[in-house]
């Protein structure tokens, strides 16, 4: 099966992004001096995993919400032992969700979707980890310097 352009692109976009953090590009985020990367380090025994439900916008919400409804999606999703980190709304694509998932339920989070949200939604999987610690702590550190 031929790859499309679109995944090919998705996956340039993602690896760009993990290399512009990892390798300091843009504002250096990454490698930042004077930051305690390790202390904003999050709590082991699970990863986040952010997913992108993206409308079927040939589909009303009505006829969305009837196939969520049979294929009882808000029964089986997230699956038992999944926390949902967030669940937001982006208005023109769908639906965004954040779980906190054990690395030994990752399977479980996929075929969740794929039994459940197919169809209704396009889907889109990545894994996420919370910078907003660094962030703040970098601001902090910008703003008493600019003090002095």
């Amino acid at each position: 099966m031929p790859i499309s352009r679109y995944l090919v692109r998705s996956v340039c976009a993602v690896a760009l992004v993990f290399a512009a953090l990892c390798f300091g590009a843009g504002t250096g985020l990454a490698q930042q001096p004077g930051t305690d990367i390790a202390k904003h380090k999050p709590p082991s025994g699970h990863i986040l995993l952010t997913i992108f439900l993206k409308h079927d916008q040939s589909k009303t919400l009505d006829e969305i919400g009837k196939e969520l409804d049979g294929t009882d999606f808000w029964l089986k999703f997230p699956p038992k032992g999944v926390e949902v980190e967030s669940w937001y709304v982006m208005m023109g694509i769908g639906q965004v969700v954040t779980l906190r998932v054990p690395p030994n339920q990752l399977r479980d989070v996929n075929r969740a979707i794929e039994k459940t949200a197919w169809g209704a939604f396009r889907t889109e999987f990545y894994a996420t980890y919370d910078l907003y610690p660094v962030v703040q702590q970098i601001k902090k550190k910008k703003l008493e310097a600019k003090k002095k």
